[in-house]
Formats: structure tokens, sequence, C-alpha cells
């Protein structure tokens, strides 16, 4: 990953999802969970948008959900909740108890 972001910062995370996909709706409700604690942006978009298509060419991702943390691949398929949590944790430690702190956006 890029340098930290600095922890009064949120992280931004961006999602490349299908429609029916079982995978998705679990990253949609793990990041969900998550923003309850910890300060993070969620931007969602269409996996058959124009800007969808161009990251999943651009991470070369093969299934949904592409997630980015900071414009910087993630993860491709099931999203891996605990790697994802000990990177929140390493950022802004113990949950630091952010409710209502998460801004999402939905694309596509």
């Amino acid at each position: 990953m890029s340098s930290p972001t600095p922890a009064s910062e949120p992280v931004r995370i961006t999602v490349v999802h299908s429609e029916a996909c079982h995978f998705c709706e679990d990253a949609h409700q793990a990041l969900t969970a998550l923003a309850a604690s910890y300060p993070l942006a969620l931007d969602t978009l269409d996996v058959r948008s124009e800007v969808g298509q161009a990251l999943m060419a651009r991470h070369r991702a093969p299934m949904s959900p592409l997630v980015l943390l900071d414009d910087t691949f993630f993860s491709s398929g099931r999203l891996p909740r605990r790697k994802l949590e000990k990177l929140l944790k390493s950022r802004y430690g113990d949950a630091p108890n952010t409710a209502g702190a998460a801004t999402e956006a939905h694309h596509g």
C-alpha cells in the first residue's frame, strides 16, 4: 500500500460490484459493519459502468467484487475480512468507534 492515511482521514474504499453476486453482498455487509467502528469512505461502482469496467481491467480482477483501498488493489472475489480488520486496526488502533463517520456513494 501507499503511505498511511493520517488517522483523522477516512480510508477510501472503492467496491466494484456486480448484480446478484453473493461475494459482493457479503463485502457490502462486512464494510457496513466495519464502518460503524472505523472511518470509511465507501464508493460503490457497478461493474457494467464505464469506470467499473476500466478498474476491473486495470487491476486485472478475475471476479467481483474488486476492492480498492485508497485507490490501491486490496482484493478480488471474497473479501478477506480479517486482513482488512488487521489493516484498519494498524491504522486506527482498536475500533475507535467512530459510528456515523462513514460516507457512502453509489455510482452506475
